[in-house]
């Protein structure tokens, strides 16, 4: 489904990702897992062509490359950025409306679908986004993401700042999602939460990927329970 090949990401004279090339097949969760400034963020930023960037980006067979940021949403990718960036000063039924601004005509609809995904939401659906607590506010920003109907979602550290017991939800929320058929590609500092929903993962480190397997094999390796899981 998505195919990144010799990407690289500059800020200024600075390389933040260095010729990096993965796969992401239809179907599946697939990880980017690494520590703070390996590149994760400026990964997927590059996807949406947020960041000045060099290199090939196929999605559903098609060159995406050289398409703004709006026509990559329309064209089946959502992203729910590092720290949720909600709209503070809109409801919750705003915030959806907002993230259906290329799917209008559907809005009824998925916003019901939003609801039973988020019931939570649904019973402050007239609240203001600003007053909400984080894990409120981290699922409102996949509800938003997925208004758009996007064949692939990309979710950056979703579980950032969040309690535990929240942190479960939203990821039994990813796997509900990837049974429902949309492809899923996860930035996620909490390595051992990551691996465990995934099928694949690639380990960033200073911009490069510096291995890649199945996310059952990672989990179990001695490297990667050294460095991410501490153990």
């Amino acid at each position: 489904m998505l195919k990144v090949r010799d990407l690289e990401v500059y800020y200024g004279l600075i390389k933040a990702v260095k010729n990096i090339n993965f796969t992401v097949e239809k179907g599946q969760i697939v990880s980017l897992i690494g520590s703070n400034g390996a590149g994760k963020t400026s990964t997927l930023q590059s996807i949406v062509n947020d960041v000045k960037r060099k290199g090939r980006i196929y999605f559903d067979g098609h060159n995406i490359s050289k398409l703004p940021t709006h026509k990559v949403i329309q064209s089946g990718i959502s992203l729910v950025p590092e720290g949720r960036r909600v709209f503070i000063n809109l409801t919750i039924d705003e915030n959806l409306r907002m993230g259906a601004f290329n799917n209008d005509e559907k809005f009824e609809s998925l916003r019901e679908h939003m609801y039973e995904l988020f019931p939570r939401l649904k019973q402050k659906r007239a609240q203001l986004a600003g007053t909400m607590s984080g894990g409120e506010q981290q699922m409102l920003a996949i509800a938003r993401a997925l208004m758009s109907s996007p064949k692939l979602l990309m979710l950056d550290e979703p579980s950032l700042g969040l309690a535990p017991k929240i942190i479960g939800e939203v990821f039994d929320i990813i796997t509900k999602l990837k049974e429902e058929g949309i492809t899923i590609l996860l930035v996620e500092q909490n390595a051992y939460a990551a691996l465990d929903i995934s099928d694949y993962a690639y380990v960033l480190e200073n911009g490069e990927i510096a291995l890649e397997d199945k996310a059952s094999k990672l989990i179990s390796s001695d490297e990667i329970r050294k460095k991410y899981l501490g153990a």
